[in-house]
């Protein structure tokens, strides 16, 4: 019998703390843990970020978020992950997303932790406004 991945999804905006975060999906079996934290730029190109605003389709993105992990796992036979999002106002320098994934071994850790943020970009309804100091832009995640 193929092994359930325990996961954890959260769209929300409260401040993401990697700590909690961890706590969620432990597990002694794993032998990996990888981290993608996403923080928000103070820069792009030569404007000056003020803030990012991120809105999202929640029932849509939880789903589809767990769908990408449901993936992850059978392609990379990872044990847990955990993709938490900020919705609503994020300043420069605070956390946008954090993507946990755990597995018995690296390898299978990295690679699914980079599928998840890579594919999240593409796939998720989840909306990225850029506020500067002399406008704003809703932003593509794959320009």
């Amino acid at each position: 019998m193929e092994n359930e991945i325990r996961s954890f999804v959260a769209l929300s905006p409260e401040e993401i703390d990697l700590n909690d975060c961890r706590e969620k999906i432990r597990s002694s079996e794993n032998g990996a843990e990888c981290h993608f934290v996403g923080t928000v730029r103070n820069k792009t190109g030569i404007r000056e970020v003020i803030r990012l605003e991120f809105e999202a389709y929640e029932p849509m993105a939880v789903s589809e978020i767990n769908t990408l992990i449901e993936k992850a796992h059978k392609l990379f036979e990872i044990s847990s992950a955990l993709v938490h999002h900020r919705l609503g106002v994020v300043n420069p320098e605070e956390t946008a997303v954090l993507i946990i994934v755990t597995s018995p071994h690296r390898d299978a850790a990295f690679v699914a932790c980079r599928f998840l943020i890579d594919e999240l970009k593409k796939s998720v309804p989840i909306w990225k406004k850029e506020v500067y100091a002399d406008g704003e832009v809703w932003v593509s995640a794959h320009p």
